[in-house]
């Protein structure tokens, strides 16, 4: 996630600071473009969640005043990769509910969100999806259908989703595959047995039904090939 913005910051505070301008110098040679090495270079194959660089975040209303979000911290996912064909690509993801937590939540909070008003995680104690369709809406985008099973009830849940690119790995520096997706979606959880504090028709007063999913990912995929061997002469 590297940007080439902190030389552009520092060259315009110079500026704005009256730094006298430098002379023209020489054009630096040419660099390999990152992209060279990063677009659409992934293999097909089996790719694991690199956790480090993921995030599933959830989001409903709270009053009608704000977006009250969520995070769950325990998770993991599978990801079944065709670039060739994306249609064919697969992923699985399992979410631990006991994992759910919140910036500043009030005292008991995390225990109501886990226990039976909510998730209800001493029963239902693993989330998953699977998806079960991807098609293809343009460049680099695809609509997910999958089957999300959440307090104990399987429905179909659709997630927008976006590539952001891949390698087959990068020599001394990533020895593995990489790619990038990010997907994000709705779906009510009165749907899903979960109707606790949903407001009456026609009002704000009590926490949203609609839920809001943000899905930010990196996987690991197959080693890099090694460089064919030099032939001796």
């Amino acid at each position: 996630m590297t940007r080439l913005l902190v030389p552009a910051f520092v060259a315009l505070a110079l500026s704005a600071c009256g730094a006298p301008p430098r002379a023209p110098t020489e054009a630096p040679a040419a660099q390999p473009a990152a992209d060279a090495q990063v677009e659409n270079t992934a293999p097909a194959g089996e790719y694991t969640l690199d956790k480090a660089h993921s995030s599933l975040i959830v989001g409903l209303s709270h009053l009608g005043y704000s977006q009250f979000r969520a995070r769950f911290t325990i998770w993991d996912a599978h990801l079944t990769f065709d670039p060739a064909t994306p249609e064919n690509t697969r992923i699985r993801v399992t979410i631990d509910p006991r994992s759910i937590a919140s910036d500043n939540p009030p005292a008991g909070f995390i225990d109501q969100m886990r226990g039976p008003d909510f998730l209800n995680a001493a029963q239902f104690s693993q989330i998953t999806f699977e998806s079960t369709s991807i098609e293809r809406r343009g460049d680099r985008r695809a609509r997910i259908t999958g089957n999300l099973t959440l307090h104990g009830v399987t429905r179909p849940v659709v997630l927008d989703g976006k590539f952001n690119g891949g390698y087959a790995g990068i020599a001394g520096m990533d020895p593995h595959a990489r790619v990038g997706f990010d997907a994000h979606g709705t779906f009510n959880r009165s749907d899903f047995g979960m109707g606790y504090g949903v407001p009456a028709p026609g009002t704000n007063m009590g926490v949203g039904d609609a839920v809001t999913v943000s899905i930010e990912t990196e996987f690991n995929g197959p080693a890099l090939a090694a460089a064919p061997a030099a032939a001796t002469p």
